[in-house]
């Protein structure tokens, strides 16, 4: 019989964001953003801990304040998956999820379904699962804003790319465009590496993380869902949210 996996959730908040700073500290109808975030991967009832790891200490007291478990990052990063790594490493956990600190409105049955893939015959050849969404839109596909991926039968992830892929040569080839969605379940060794390992050219180029695990020959597996993500990136998004929110 497998043992259990010991699953947790990492929430990345920093305070500053280029196009909106503090979006995390503002108000969604009556919590914070991270708060309303922390609270729904907790209501999910999918992992052991939840945790915030962030660089502020406004972030930090906002989630001790509400009874959360917050981390203070020893030092700044460059993307998400950094901050994370260097608050597990000393963790005794298998799977870490990568939970975005500025989308409140979770999807447990997406998150559960990106689980489920440990568990599977092909489990032991996964180094980090993620998570696709079908594109149908032509202005959806050819939006650089939107990370593509393309994957082998297996669903086994192949490259990830701002711009479109596959190149439609051949229009008459019946393919579905994929986007990314920037949710990750990784082995906890997975994500250790790849706070060591340098980034190299291609993820310079797209500015993509994940291509990094792919240069270093990590193994991906995609996982298609119809979850549209919900991210607060502008104050326009936040209202949107706020409106949601109150339906």
């Amino acid at each position: 019989m497998n043992n259990p996996l010991k699953i947790i959730a990492m929430i990345p908040a920093r305070y500053e964001a280029s196009r909106f700073p503090g979006k995390l500290l503002k108000d969604l109808n009556g919590k914070t953003v991270i708060t309303r975030t922390y609270e729904a991967a907790k209501n999910t009832e999918l992992f052991e801990e939840v945790y915030v790891v962030t660089d502020s200490d406004e972030i930090f007291a906002e989630i001790n304040k509400n009874g959360g478990k917050a981390i203070k990052s020893n030092k700044e990063h460059e993307c998400g998956s950094d901050r994370i790594a260097e608050a597990v490493q000393d963790m005794d956990v298998d799977i870490v999820v990568n939970v975005q600190g500025d989308e409140p409105f979770i999807d447990k049955d997406s998150l559960a379904k990106l689980l489920v893939v440990f568990r599977e015959d092909d489990a032991s050849a996964i180094d980090l699962a993620s998570l696709k969404t079908a594109l149908s839109e032509s202005d959806e596909i050819t939006n650089p804003n939107n990370v593509k991926v393309i994957t082998n039968k297996n669903d086994f992830a192949m490259y990830f790319s701002r711009f479109p892929i596959p190149y439609p040569r051949n229009t008459d080839a019946q393919v579905t465009y994929f986007k990314h969605l920037g949710i990750y379940a990784f082995r906890k060794q997975a994500l250790i590496d790849f706070y060591n390992l340098p980034m190299l050219s291609l993820e310079s180029a797209e500015k993509i993380e994940a291509i990094r695990f792919l240069e270093y020959g990590k193994n991906i597996k995609m996982v298609e869902t119809q979850m549209q993500t919900i991210g607060i990136d502008t104050p326009e998004d936040l209202d949107k949210a706020r409106e949601i929110w109150s339906n």
